[in-house]
């Protein structure tokens, strides 16, 4: 379980780092489609960033994991909002969808102990 568990947190960090990295070109014609500012949109992809490269130092330090496969599947929610809210076809839903339910998965196994 311990290899899905680095596996999905190397998938979510990858696939954020290509899409707002990358591919950021795609980024800004869907927050402008999406009416967002380009102000919040700096901060999501800085914040995704961030998010993606604690999800890598997690394979070795997972204290902070709980916290930020949660962070991170609350903006993969906002994504889907914004996907229902433009009405996109669903095809555009299944990546954060996807990503999504991995951060789940990662925070449902590094839950903290009370």
């Amino acid at each position: 379980m311990e290899e899905v568990l680095i596996l999905s947190q190397i998938i979510v960090s990858i696939s954020v780092i290509i899409v707002w990295v990358f591919r950021r070109d795609n980024i800004i014609v869907e927050f402008e489609e999406y009416g967002i500012s380009d102000t919040i949109r700096d901060i999501v992809g800085a914040l995704k960033i961030s998010l993606a490269t604690i999800l890598i130092l997690g394979i070795w330090y997972n204290e902070f994991l709980f916290s930020s496969s949660l962070a991170m599947a609350f903006l993969m929610i906002c994504a889907q909002y914004f996907h229902v809210k433009v009405s996109n076809p669903f095809n555009k839903f299944i990546p954060s969808l996807c990503l999504l339910i991995l951060c789940l998965f990662i925070a449902t196994k590094n839950l903290p102990l009370i």
